[in-house]
């Protein structure tokens, strides 16, 4: 009896993982065609975008980055493809165990049938089934054999069911079957297209990597110079700052020296949304690409050197409006020498800076709204090119923008 249990828990158990498995790869093949659809999504904004600002005369430096960022791209297209691909080669080898497990189950189902149905033939004569009852020995025994003639047709009639469930079965796996592998087919065509598209970037990017090395130096030194401009207004941003952080910490009678802002409870109400918010900000741009990601990174020209971001670039088409991220209060229009025009929005002790504006929409003081345009993008005249810097910090500390926007 213990045995009969045990067998029927492992029975139980091994239907349940299989249950299980199915989902689990359901549902891996769906998160796989979402993130690949938001890949093919990305190339074409970044096609397009490009494709906006073909007529203007791009910096080496601008398009190495366009070139990085869209060989990473397809990179991984191209590996969540192949991860599909791998995934159907599994579900259609299982599928095909399946056949050949119904086959040989329907092979002995219908041996069995054919063989119920000869001996049912040879007994319908009602006759023969009456004589069989009256030679019973005893009530109790013409009992047994009526039952045992009921049971009998039941299972034939089961019999019967079963074998065209599992028919039925055969057919829905095949058709599946014939589904998947044409959905094989036509992602290892879509890789194909793919990987001569990276193929053409590659070459592209060594051409001009090669042209950039005849003169490194030169390209070296643009980097340096950069750099040292990003770190003078990110040390500006930081003091100013500082100065609103002594500023709310005066104004709530804290007379000691502190790093964090000092937050009345709405303002706290308003720090705890922005929290409850992460990673489902909406992008400071409507259309754009991340060029240059937040955090320490070697330079995409010489890697000997070294970029640090305290938040994104983000590539976007001429004229884009630039939109807050979330409810806040402008607290500050920065400008800087020799620097385009920013846009600072308090958030309880969170802040975002947009910086590089051609036109700012509001000023210090106002209240805005999540998605609230708030200015647009400035756009380069000599190359076309439109970049939004934005960062988020929480009071002096940088965040890391792709953790908290949405998708990024």
């Amino acid at each position: 009896m213990t045995s009969k249990k045990n067998i029927f828990k492992f029975v139980v158990f091994t239907l349940l993982l299989c249950v299980s498995n199915s989902f689990s790869q359901s549902n891996k093949q769906k998160e796989l065609e979402e993130r690949r659809q938001e890949l093919r999504q990305e190339i074409q904004k970044i096609n397009q975008l490009q494709q906006e600002n073909k007529s203007k005369q791009k910096s080496q430096l601008s398009l190495i980055e366009n070139y990085n960022y869209k060989i990473s791209v397809l990179n991984n297209l191209i590996s969540v493809t192949n991860q599909q691909a791998n995934l159907i080669t599994r579900e259609i080898n299982s599928n095909q165990k399946k056949i050949t497990k119904l086959r040989e189950d329907l092979t002995i189902l219908k041996e069995d049938y054919a063989a119920m149905i000869v001996k049912s033939y040879k007994n319908k004569n009602q006759q023969s089934r009456i004589m069989f009852l009256l030679s019973s020995n005893d009530f109790k025994q013409a009992y047994k054999r009526l039952q045992y003639m009921k049971q009998y047709s039941d299972h034939q009639r089961e019999q019967g069911q079963e074998i065209k469930a599992k028919s039925e079965e055969l057919q829905k796996i095949n058709a599946n079957l014939l589904k998947q592998k044409a959905e094989k087919q036509k992602l290892v065509a879509e890789n194909r297209e793919v990987q001569k598209t990276l193929e053409k970037e590659r070459k592209e990017h060594e051409i001009l990597m090669a042209s950039i090395k005849k003169n490194i130096n030169i390209y070296s030194a643009q980097i340096s110079k950069k750099q040292q401009e990003a770190n003078r207004i990110d040390r500006e941003i930081e003091r100013i700052i500082r100065e609103a952080i002594a500023k709310s910490n005066k104004k709530a009678g804290n007379s000691k020296s502190s790093s964090n802002f000092a937050l009345t409870p709405a303002e706290e109400k308003l720090a705890s949304n922005f929290i409850s918010n992460k990673g489902k900000l909406p992008w400071p741009v409507e259309k754009g690409y991340v060029t240059v990601r937040y955090g320490t990174q070697p330079s995409p020209i010489d890697r000997s050197l070294t970029i640090k971001s305290n938040g994104v670039r983000i590539a976007t088409e001429k004229n884009a409006k630039v939109r807050a991220v979330f409810n806040g209060e402008v607290s500050k229009i920065i400008v800087i020498k020799n620097s385009n025009p920013m846009v600072m929005i308090k958030h309880g002790n969170y802040i975002t800076v947009y910086k590089n504006l051609s036109k700012v929409y509001v000023k210090e003081g106002d209240m805005v709204s999540t998605k609230q345009d708030i200015g647009e993008v400035f756009t380069n005249p000599s190359n076309g090119d439109t970049i939004l810097n934005f960062i988020i910090y929480k009071n002096v500390d940088p965040q890391n923008p792709a953790e908290w926007i949405y998708k990024m």
